[in-house]
């Protein structure tokens, strides 16, 4: 099936996607701060720069979109059907890359938590599993 846009508006559209503050973070972030955390941002010192990290826990929270990070199951995570060769060479360097750094950190003493995208939109689902975080590494 051929793409309904061009090449170059493809490519805009890709570039506009950002990595930081995202909405799913954003939510994260709030709960987060009303359970009194203490965490840095988008930590570059740290393999992966992950998106949360929590010093006083030693804790990392990566916040994964669906789509990108191929959360298994979810209906977000399709593969797109045009260039599929493309894309599934790119969800395949996602994935990989995504492992070995967990991998790393958790070498690092680090305790490492991923949340999808999917999950954080779900309040219910976000209530859940940010509930289940405090509980094993409660807010100081």
């Amino acid at each position: 099936m051929a793409d309904r846009i061009s090449k170059d508006h493809r490519k805009w559209n890709m570039s506009r996607i950002g990595s930081k503050n995202t909405g799913p973070e954003i939510l994260l972030m709030t709960e987060f701060r009303k359970l009194g955390y203490k965490f840095e941002l988008h930590f570059s010192e740290l393999p992966g720069k992950p998106d949360f990290y929590f010093r006083e826990q030693n804790l990392i929270v990566f916040v994964n979109g669906c789509f990108w990070h191929r959360h298994t199951g979810c209906k977000f995570a399709y593969t797109p059907k045009s260039n599929t060769d493309f894309w599934n060479k790119k969800f395949n360097e996602n994935r990989t890359r995504d492992l070995r750094i967990s991998s790393k950190l958790r070498r690092l003493g680090f305790h490492v938590y991923v949340f999808w995208e999917c999950q954080i939109k779900n309040s219910e689902l976000r209530t859940r599993k940010i509930q289940a975080l405090a509980r094993k590494f409660p807010p100081n």
